[in-house]
Parts: structure tokens; sequence; C-alpha cells
């Protein structure tokens, strides 16, 4: 074992020596069954020489996961072979750690702000001032969500994590049901999205309503006057708004705020491993997903199943290809994959389809939601179709908390049939609640 070792450490520092390549910046996500010491010496070499540094764990429950980053062997290709010549005979595994995106949008100039966005009269909301176009918009009644909170008495309880560019901690529509959560880009504790903001007075709010620009995601306001049009802020507002649609069904359900992206939209991969793992850790019962990669990723693969091994019911968007397509992590058998619907029940032209991975979708056109600075915006795309099933999994637990991935998974498939491209039909969560109650019964009403 040990001339092995030798023969790939003198292989590899001979190409790595000198040679610095562009993805020299990359790292590689590790994981060791013999943990922290065994890849630490890895690392350093029967030589002592240091060939990579373990920079932090992901936080799995074995502590077996490592992010490790180049060292003298400079390139991440060639220290992803080396570290895979190594590991896999041990039963480890490596692969590289992935730049992230947030979904793209179609870029329609026939789409326009919804009229429930320039709805601003203040309404109560299960005890919270909110706009009257917010709870009032088409999406609430098309998925019946009033009759079924109504009906079986349920707000939503648990506590969803939310793995996104963070959240508006000061939204006067989230504030009471938000927990502190996690910033993953700064090792902080706080998801607040608004420390993106280099400058945050310059970008304030006159209490205009605001629309997601379909390409960029910029924010412009009612009268086209681009305030977020610059490529660092593509992504900025996106955590806020899932969050304020997972509010919308579910009020009453807490909110952890995970934030693995940046505010250009780009999020690593280890750092949505760590999200995962820390909102199982701590309380979470569902995961929302509104982000997808085209390749799968094993780890990915592993944290979402030790997250349904816990109980947590996941959500993942399919991606806005217009595609029949599989991403992840929808894509994964334990996540739903969820798809955009327009309000006629068809399925929206940017929207990935085909089973699978679609489980279910829900409409994700013009879905009125919180914005940063007290204020709403208007988005398209299957992100924000996504938290309408996450909001429906907290209604779920409320009416009887034995939920979990297979039984909520099974309760969501009582949906509005469409066709074979969006599985089980179109979000029905009066429906969705009638399944559940019968299957696990339901207090007396």
């Amino acid at each position: 074992m040990e001339m092995r070792i030798r023969s790939i450490i003198v292989s590899l520092l001979v190409l790595a020596i000198g040679s610095v390549s562009a993805s020299a910046q990359n790292r590689v996500i590790a994981r060791d069954p013999a943990g922290l010491a065994d890849l630490q010496n890895i690392c350093t070499g029967i030589l002592g020489i240091q060939l990579c540094k373990v920079v932090e764990p992901i936080g799995d429950p074995q502590s077996q996961v490592y992010l490790v980053a180049p060292g003298l062997i400079s390139d991440v290709n060639q220290l992803l072979q080396f570290l895979l010549g190594l590991l896999l005979g041990k039963g480890g595994d490596a692969e590289l750690d992935q730049l992230l995106r947030l979904p793209g949008f179609a870029n329609s100039p026939s789409w326009s702000a919804p009229p429930s966005l320039y709805d601003m009269i203040p309404v109560n909301y299960y005890g919270t001032t909110v706009w009257h176009g917010y709870v009032s918009q088409p999406a609430v009644g098309i998925i019946r969500l009033t009759k079924a909170q109504s009906y079986f008495h349920t707000s939503g309880k648990g506590i969803v994590a939310v793995i996104d560019t963070g959240v508006d901690p000061t939204h006067p529509a989230l504030q009471r049901v938000l927990l502190s959560g996690y910033d993953f880009t700064r090792n902080k504790n706080g998801g607040s999205e608004l420390r993106d903001l280099s400058n945050p007075g310059d970008i304030g709010d006159n209490g205009s309503p605001y629309q997601v620009n379909q390409s960029t995601m910029a924010v412009v306001n009612g009268n086209g006057s681009n305030l977020l049009s610059q490529s660092k802020y593509a992504g900025f507002g996106h955590g806020t708004m899932v969050s304020g649609i997972v509010h919308l069904v579910a009020p009453t359900a807490s909110i952890l705020p995970l934030k693995a992206f940046h505010s250009d939209g780009s999020g690593n991969l280890s750092d949505i491993l760590r999200a995962i793992y820390y909102g199982v850790q701590n309380g979470a019962n569902a995961l929302n997903m509104s982000f997808d990669i085209s390749t799968y990723s094993q780890e990915l693969d592993k944290a979402n199943q030790y997250a349904a091994q816990q109980g947590l019911v996941s959500m993942g968007s399919v991606g806005n290809n217009g595609k029949a397509m599989v991403v992840y992590p929808a894509g994964l058998h334990n996540v739903m994959g969820i798809a955009s619907t327009t309000n006629n029940d068809t399925v929206s032209s940017f929207s990935n389809y085909g089973q699978p991975p679609v489980w279910v979708g829900s409409p994700g056109e013009g879905i009125v939601t919180t914005y940063p600075f007290a204020t709403y915006a208007a988005g398209w795309g299957t992100s924000f179709s996504t938290p309408f099933v996450s909001g429906t999994a907290a209604l779920l637990r409320q009416i009887n908390t034995s939920s979990n991935e297979a039984s909520a998974s099974k309760a969501v498939s009582h949906a509005k049939y469409i066709n074979s491209e969006l599985g089980y039909g179109r979000l029905d969560v009066y429906q969705a609640a009638a399944a559940w109650c019968q299957a696990v019964g339901c207090p007396e009403r």
C-alpha cells in the first residue's frame, strides 16, 4: 500500500509542480470513512509534502465528508484523481465542488406585472399585515389553499428550511416566523441576504411594486426603472421571494433561512451540502431547494437520503430549460420535483417537464410574493412553484405530525391530473390534505 501511495504521489508531483491551472482555486468534496486524521495524512503524504489541504467539514453525521483544496497538486482535476485513487478502495469517494446557479428565466416581452402586484391594500393574514394582492392572487384559488386551511384547520407547523440566497429578516410579513438561520457563504450566523448589498442605502424602495426580470433576475419597478441590473445582484431577493411563498401557504410554520447562494445567483455545492446537514441537525421538517444542477452528485444524493431518513420532506425545482430533462436535486429518489404551470393548468413554456423528475406541477407565473425592503415582487419560474409544495408539507404536518418524505409525497400526489408531463398533476392542497386525513386520521373538526 505504501509503495502504491508513493507511486501516485511521485507521478502527480511531476505533473503538478509549477503547473498552476485556471481551476486551481476550485476544491474537491472528499468522503473518507476513516475520518479526518486519515484524510489529513493523505494530504500531507508519506513524503511530508503539503499535497492538498483539508479546508472544512461538510457536517455529515459520521464526520466523513470534508472540503479539500489544492496544495502542491495544484490542478483540481489531478487532485480529484489522486483522492479517488486512495479513497475508493476504502469505500470513500470524491467529486468536484461544483458552482451552481439559480435557475435562469426565459425572456418573454409579453409577460407583464400581474394586477395582484398593484393591489397594495393592507390586510391581516394570521396576525401579520400583508398586501391584499399577495393573499388573493390567482394561484391561491387554483391550488384551493384557503379551502384547505379553513376546512382542515391548518396553517402550518414545524420548520421549513429554505436553501437559497438568504432572506430579508426585517420584512414585516416574515419577521414573526423567521428563525435566525446561517450564512454558509460567509460562515456566519444569520441567513440575511441584505449583507450582500455593498451599500444597502443605495437600493431603496418608494413603495412601488417590483417585478422580476425573466432573463437576469434583476429587479425593476412598475415603471420599468432598473434598480438592480448589475450582474452581482442577479439573484438578489430570490430567497426572500421563495420564503414568502412558503409563508403564504403555511403562515404559522417557521422558516429557517440557509444562505448557500450569493447575490449573483451562484453557490457552491459544498455549501448546499452543509446547508442540508445543518437543516437536519437544527430541527427542520422540510427542505425547499429552488435550484438545480444538470449533473448527478453522489454527495448531494447521500445528503438528501440522510434527510429523508430523519423524516424530512424535500422539494426541488425541475428547472427552466423548457425541456424533458432530469436535473438535481429534483431528480433524486427522495426529493419531489416541482414543475411550473400556468393559471390555465398547462405546463409553463419555460418549465422542464416529464417524469422523472416531475412529481407534480404548481403555479409558477406572475407569483406575487415578498421582496426585500418591505415590498413585494412578481416572479416566473419553477423556483416559485416549489415553495407552494414545501408550504403544503408544513400544512400536512399540523394535521398530523407523523408526516415524512414517503407519506407526504403520497398525499401530494393526490393532485389534479393534467398529463404525463406533469407527473401526478397540478398541486391541489385540499385534495392533498384530504388524502392525508384519510391515511392517518384527522383531529375532530
